[in-house]
């Protein structure tokens, strides 16, 4: 079962929200190669606010995804795309629908 989460709040500099767009997009491929990660999403929610919500089966999973190179290519990048420091939020999926 899913047990583990993150959400990362994003917020582009003025100027470089199709960039963080972009930067998103192209990180899925990354995503598709980390077997712990049970689901991915990148999503928008208005011209600057941009989120990661991604899912694990446990512990194991989530701390592969934090060490791997999505977020190594986000932290790299986040002083010349971002307004502020992602703030990464870790949490317990209570429930899921899944299709696996």
């Amino acid at each position: 079962m899913t047990s583990k989460a993150l959400f990362v709040e994003l917020h582009a500099k003025s100027g470089r929200e199709e960039d963080v767009a972009a930067f998103l997009k192209s990180a899925q491929s990354l995503v598709d190669a980390e077997p712990g990660t049970v689901t991915w999403f990148a999503v928008r929610f208005d011209k600057s606010t941009f989120a990661i919500f991604d899912a694990f089966d446990g512990d194991e999973g989530r701390d592969a995804h934090l060490n791997g190179k999505v977020a190594a290519a986000l932290m790299a990048n986040a002083a010349e795309l971002l307004a502020s420091t992602p703030q990464i939020r870790k949490a317990d999926v209570l429930a899921d629908k899944l299709s696996r």
